[in-house]
């Protein structure tokens, strides 16, 4: 408290940090991590990443001159500090809400947030690209990305460095290295980063050297003691900077530095900031610093639904049906008992995608490559080469980029890996960035990919069964939700039919094609049209990809409406896929495509987002009881 006022709220933005004394900035730090801790015990979010910048954050505010001078956050969840000191702090009670602040960065949330980051690994890539077009423009500001929260288990950032690194572009890196990502970190480049040992002293004395002899090579003259210049300079690199997987790729390094010590991350930026040119700034953070809660399980510090901010303890919440994620882990780790080729693979998500389960059960046969996705991608279709059947375990927004590989590694060669997609449909809070709106557009294009939504956790594991038994790719899809109901043990469980669709209630004239969880809703608009008069067909479309064409064949006959729903986008659909296989079967069959049109949405809770679409019982009736007017069908 400075004269009955806290620090805190003195700020407004950026400027306002920089009228602090140094020695005011810790105690400004330690409101801003209290803020966090408090703020998100209420709305629940990704508070880990963010607690571990919390210092390096308040350094950067306070050093340069935010927006003229550029800040990049790479993995948008380490931005919440940010958001404090950046004018949204009075608004950060509405974090994740609806109508509020998101969870994480958005141009159009804040002149300060340079780029939206949702995803990992694109800070550095988006941070040269606005160095060269400063370079371009004539124009002179300092361009900083923040890489960290395991995106160095990413490939971009390295596809990054080695462009900028040697355009000698005025450009810093700075490496939030906390050791994890969401998991922690794996690979060699996570063992590499934690076997660095250095100062900024060390690097200060290689270029005072380096600049000796460059200057005394250029007083004597001549090839050979420039060559030699060089040699003693390479030397000097490797004995006194360990940073040289950097220094290779052109960035001149610094660190590490402790993230957490106010005063060296000063004195190293203030250094930082009269050099130009690539460099990186090496800080080491603590994911979760100053969370209470008490446990030796830093994932846990990632992202926290609703909980005591005096304990950390998650607040109590109704018990109900297990989640769709706990379903698919179970009965993975269930069926690994049956099918002893199987494995289980995951980028850096193990308990987001339920595969936490099946590493414990089977260690051996758990592969957690780290953010990428891609390599995910190929490295299953290596050992499905080799007759090893490896079920991918990634969220639908994340597996988009890895869609070469799969067309090109996995589909082209018709090699049997199985991807399971995981928050498909709305996500929710998360929002924009983490929609999975698009898996079975983009996997219905695929070649020899067979793609599949179970209505249920039972027709889950059924689902997975079909897929051990199939020679080809397949995939499959489930939201961030409950699942309707507990599934019974994967060994009670039998293969789905392959390629077949289920009737659910018999009805007459029209017919709802639902796909996967949107059975549901189709079933409580049957009803509720039912009570009108109106019988309708409902028809679980479990297999999007082949059709089942038999079934199809038969509801063109016995219908004039043909109503698909799925919680997908509806360009290039399930709807659009079906529409078009009507249009041969009989053109006078009318198909409605009901899905999630085309743009974006906010985030707010599953059913909000669900709702504004008309994906519910009530909106789904609403809309075919006007298609029935139009159509002039008669209640029975």
């Amino acid at each position: 408290m400075v004269n009955g006022m806290s620090l805190l709220e003195k700020i407004s933005n950026p400027s306002d940090v920089r009228q602090l004394t140094r020695e005011e900035l810790q105690p400004l730090a330690d409101e801003v991590r209290q803020r966090l801790i408090d703020v998100v015990s209420q709305t629940g979010g990704h508070i880990g990443a963010g607690l571990g910048v919390v210092e390096l954050t308040v350094a950067l505010a306070y050093l340069f001159d935010s927006p003229r001078d550029k800040i990049l956050w790479d993995v948008g969840h380490q931005g919440y500090p940010w958001k404090v000191l950046t004018g949204r702090n009075d608004r950060l009670p509405t974090l994740r809400q609806s109508g509020g602040l998101s969870g994480f960065l958005r141009r159009v949330e804040s002149e300060h947030d340079i780029f939206g980051a949702g995803h990992a690994g694109t800070a550095l890539s988006a941070a040269y690209g606005i160095a060269t077009a400063r370079d371009i423009r004539g124009e002179d500001y300092h361009v900083i990305a923040v890489v960290g929260d395991g995106a160095m288990t990413c490939g971009l950032p390295y596809e990054a460095l080695n462009n900028a690194g040697h355009s000698d572009r005025d450009i810093i890196m700075v490496l939030n290295d906390n050791g994890m990502s969401i998991a922690p970190n794996v690979g060699a480049i996570s063992k590499y980063l934690g076997g660095i040992i250095a100062s900024p002293f060390t690097n200060r004395m290689r270029g005072h050297v380096k600049h000796l002899i460059e200057k005394a090579s250029h007083l004597v003259g001549g090839d050979r003691m420039v060559d030699f210049a060089r040699t003693v300079e390479e030397s000097i690199k490797h004995l006194w900077s360990p940073g040289m997987l950097f220094e290779e790729m052109g960035f001149r390094y610094f660190g590490p530095i402790d993230g957490h010590n106010m005063d060296h991350l000063l004195k190293t930026f203030e250094l930082v900031k009269t050099l130009d040119g690539p460099r990186v700034v090496h800080v080491v953070t603590e994911k979760g610093r100053g969370f209470p809660l008490q446990e030796p399980h830093p994932e846990k510090f990632h992202a926290r639904n609703p909980y005591d901010p005096e304990t950390g303890v998650l607040r109590p919440k109704a018990s109900g049906p297990p989640g769709w994620t706990k379903v698919f882990g179970t009965a993975l780790s269930e069926l690994a008992a049956e099918y002893p080729t199987l494995v289980a693979i995951t980028a850096a998500m193990p308990s987001g995608t339920g595969t936490d389960v099946f590493q414990k059960a089977w260690p051996d046969r758990f592969f957690d490559v780290g953010i990428a996705e891609a390599h995910a991608t190929t490295f299953a279709a290596g050992l499905a080469t080799e007759g090893v059947r490896p079920v991918v375990a990634i969220y639908s927004t994340f597996l988009q980029r890895a869609y070469d590989c799969i067309i090109h590694d996995v589909a082209i060669q018709n090699l049997p890996v199985t991807f399971c997609m995981d928050r498909a449909g709305m996500v929710g809070a998360d929002g924009q960035t983490h929609m999975g709106l698009y898996d079975i557009a983009y996997m219905l294009t695929v070649p020899n990919m067979t793609v599949t939504a179970p209505k249920d956790g039972a027709e889950l594991v059924g689902l997975l069964r079909c897929a051990m038994e199939q020679d080809g790719p397949f995939c499959t899809r489930y939201p961030r939700d409950n699942a309707p109901a507990p599934a019974p043990p994967a060994a009670e469980v039998a293969p789905v039919p392959y390629g077949t669709w289920e009737i659910l209630r018999d009805g007459k004239e029209c017919a709802i094609l639902a796909v996967g969880v949107m059975c549901q809703p189709a079933l409580e608009a049957a009803e509720l049209l039912a009570a009108e008069g109106l019988q309708v067909t409902v028809v679980n479309c479990r297999f999007i990809k082949p059709l089942d064409h038999a079934m199809l064949e038969s509801l063109t006959r016995e219908h004039r409406l043909l109503v698909t729903v799925e919680d997908g986008i509806e360009v290039n659909g399930f709807g659009a896929f079906t529409a078009a296989t009507c249009e041969r079967i009989d053109p006078q069959v009318r198909v409605e495509v009901v899905g999630i049109p085309d743009r974006t949405y906010e985030h707010a809770p599953r059913g909000e987002q669900l709702a504004l679409v008309g994906l519910t019982g009530e909106g789904l009736a609403q809309r075919v009881r006007a298609l029935a007017a139009e159509e002039s069908l008669s209640p029975r």
